[in-house]
């Protein structure tokens, strides 16, 4: 499956950003896990949150569970990530993953990743 990130930008602390990630292809999305990842410049990839196509079955980090949130539109074959309250330790290149499995999160276990897309947080 192709995946397409969009959405990043550069924002003040404080602010609210939406991604959104969409989904193509041969496979069905609907057996698909879509995950957020996120990486900072000399840091590894980090695990943001993930959502089954149902929309069941939602997983954040610590860091992502008060201020994000992770939804799916199945008929446009979309996940989206609603950041809000974003803060400079925020700032990374944005991934979207998927996987036919339930969610993980460890990136080794996605085998689709769409490319990066930019959000920087201003202090």
């Amino acid at each position: 499956v192709q995946l397409q990130a969009s959405g990043g930008g550069l924002v003040q602390a404080g602010d609210s950003l939406r991604l959104s990630c969409a989904a193509s292809g041969r496979t069905p999305v609907s057996a698909r896990t879509l995950a957020w990842f996120r990486q900072a410049p000399g840091k590894e990839r980090q695990f943001v949150a993930s959502i089954g196509w149902t929309g069941s079955r939602t997983d954040y980090a610590d860091s992502a569970r008060s201020r994000f949130a992770i939804s799916v539109d199945s008929t446009k074959s979309t996940v989206y990530l609603q950041m809000n309250s974003l803060k400079p330790e925020d700032t990374a290149d944005y991934y979207c993953a998927g996987r036919l499995a339930y969610g993980s999160r460890s990136a080794s276990d996605y085998i689709d990743w769409g490319q990066g897309t930019l959000v920087t947080v201003s202090s």
